[in-house]
């Protein structure tokens, strides 16, 4: 035993610590919690493996938890098949918007966006169809389907028109996406059909306001009602009531006791609409009151007129 002990402490110093192994007094004094340790380690690496799976988008098995994309010819395909030959609109939406999904900022998501407008349109669902069009517009203003896109954003509008005795809020919306159309497009295919839709959506304005003048009127309230006829003369006077708000300015301006203003309302409506049965009334009136229709070209009637061509 001396001996060993001799050669032991006669070894070089720098290889000394390689002949002792270290020794884990822990482990000596309690197997059992060395167990523990090694069995909590373990499951912290499979809780870690776990979690990455989930990250990377597989689970530990190696199927993936989205079904793989379908080709984006073939998504938009089955949606021509379904709007044309089934006739079923909405579900052809459902398909062009599933290509924009799938397959963001391709060609074939691009002309998927503006089917997903036309769709909507055909299905009667249009503020989705208004919803499309404006997305359309603002990732693609540079195409040349952002005509028809603003043109559905109009149509849309103008096929919710409500009847007069309703709020017009939808009339105006269709009035500004279709007169964005011929600003902007001019030359396009959808102007004609815009401006025709334009001069509807103005005569249901013009005649919302002729319904609140003639309310104004029955109750003798005459200033509200010039106010409402005025509208009309000024804003709307290519449509087909201003003849009967020169006639009402004629009645409501004789009430008040302004003749020349009533005169002049005659007089204008006279000018323009010899023909019509308004302007009967309206010389009835004046001459009853002893006066003649007589045009004032100081008065607020007579520039209207003048300002865009007649009289």
């Amino acid at each position: 035993m001396p001996n060993d002990l001799a050669t032991k402490n006669s070894m070089p110093k720098e290889i000394a610590p390689m002949a002792v192994a270290p020794v884990d007094l822990a482990t000596m004094k309690s197997p059992a919690r060395a167990g523990r340790r090694r069995f909590a380690r373990a499951l912290a690496m499979v809780l870690l493996g776990l979690s990455l799976g989930a990250c990377s988008g597989f689970n530990l098995f190696g199927k993936e938890d989205t079904p793989p994309d379908e080709a984006a010819d073939r998504l938009y395909n089955d949606g021509l098949y379904l709007l044309n030959v089934k006739h079923d609109p909405k579900e052809a939406a459902k398909k062009f918007e599933e290509v924009d999904r799938q397959h963001p900022y391709s060609e074939w998501a691009r002309k998927s966006l503006i089917m997903t407008s036309y769709s909507y349109y055909q299905a009667n669902a249009y503020d989705d169809c208004v919803t499309a069009a404006q997305r359309y517009i603002t990732l693609h203003p540079g195409s040349p389907d952002a005509a028809y896109a603003q043109y559905l954003i109009g149509a849309s509008n103008f096929e919710e028109i409500p009847d007069i005795t309703r709020d017009q809020t939808r009339t105006e919306k269709a009035l500004a996406a279709l007169q964005e159309v011929i600003r902007k497009y001019p030359s396009s295919e959808y102007a004609v059909s815009a401006k025709q839709k334009i001069e509807v959506a103005r005569d249901q304005l013009a005649g919302k306001e002729m319904e609140t003048g003639r309310y104004y009127l029955d109750k003798k309230d005459y200033t509200g009602a010039i106010n409402r006829f005025k509208v009309v003369v000024t804003k709307y006077q290519t449509t087909r009531h201003v003849e009967e708000a020169l006639m009402r300015l004629t009645e409501a301006y004789m009430a008040l006791g302004i003749v020349e203003e009533a005169q002049t309302a005659a007089a204008v409506l006279g000018h323009n609409f010899p023909d019509s049965p308004w302007y009967r009334h309206a010389y009835q009136l004046v001459t009853s009151g002893g006066a003649v229709p007589n045009e004032n070209q100081g008065s607020w009637i007579s520039k209207a007129f003048r300002k865009v061509g007649l009289g």
